[in-house]
């Protein structure tokens, strides 16, 4: 596992943990060589999460919309900035740049970053592992609607999502390294996809 993708807020929310974290995993992303691929901002968690990478030696690429350019003022320090045209072009070079995916606390478009990830894994389209970094148990919520969605038969057997969850910074990496794996597309997905397209 050489990079990860980090997906947070803008904003720094309203609990000083949710920064901490940001911070202790940049450290941690640093100290075990593993590269960051984030947004490209240098506001809120997401500038955060950056600065640390670079404060203890780590690599770090961006990845911006044009028109965010000036909204999240983009952070110049990092050894690699690319301007894309539009979100999905974005989100396509950071699932191509990454070997896995973080999510630390933020708002809709973190959540949606996430939700996409999850979705073209339980469809059998890639295999690289999905951590939620629930600090001050902010996922819960969103682990409790899973848990809804497969009660009432939504989320159903042989489509079921591969996540992990962390409470803690430190655990990430281990947690990620052990999860790291190549997998081949499930045939139950596959029928799906055909299916549906």
């Amino acid at each position: 596992m050489r990079t990860v993708c980090v997906y947070c807020g803008s904003g720094f929310g309203t609990d000083p943990v949710f920064e901490a974290a940001a911070r202790a995993l940049g450290r941690h992303l640093a100290e075990a060589g593993i590269a960051l691929v984030y947004g490209g901002g240098n506001v809120g968690l997401m500038g955060t999460v950056a600065r640390a990478v670079l404060d203890h030696g780590g690599h770090v690429t961006g990845i911006i919309p044009d028109f965010l350019k000036s909204r999240e003022r983009m952070l110049d320090d990092v050894q690699e900035t690319i301007v894309v045209s539009d979100m999905h072009t974005r989100k396509k070079l950071m699932f191509d740049r990454s070997d896995a995916f973080v999510a630390l606390p933020g708002g809709i478009g973190t959540l949606e970053e996430l939700v996409e990830q999850m979705t073209w894994s339980q469809l059998g389209q890639h295999a690289k592992p999905i951590l939620l970094l629930s600090v001050a148990e902010f996922w819960a919520p969103f682990l409790g609607l899973l848990d809804h969605m497969r009660r009432t038969g939504f989320i159903r057997e042989g489509l079921d999502l591969s996540y992990l969850v962390a409470e803690d910074p430190g655990q990430v990496v281990p947690m990620l390294r052990a999860a790291t794996r190549v997998a081949e597309p499930r045939p139950e997905a596959e029928a799906l996809i055909d299916e549906k397209f």
